[in-house]
């Protein structure tokens, strides 16, 4: 699956987010083209990032040292 470098930055945000982590503004449009894709959803709280999303960008998380 091919996403744009904005929707990428976006969906990083949404798992530092997830992580507990403080996070910049998401972009709206590019929320909304991850959710199309199944790699975010909608909820009460904001945008929360999917276990599809996670196991996307997991390969190119730099390993924890």
């Amino acid at each position: 699956m091919t996403i744009s470098d904005k929707q990428l930055c976006a969906l990083n945000n949404l798992a530092d987010k997830e992580a507990g982590g403080d996070v910049d503004f998401i972009n709206i449009a590019d929320a909304r083209a991850l959710t199309e894709r199944g790699l975010a959803r909608r909820t009460s709280e904001g945008w929360r990032i999917t276990a599809e999303g996670l196991a996307l960008i997991k390969p190119m998380s730099p390993p924890k040292s």
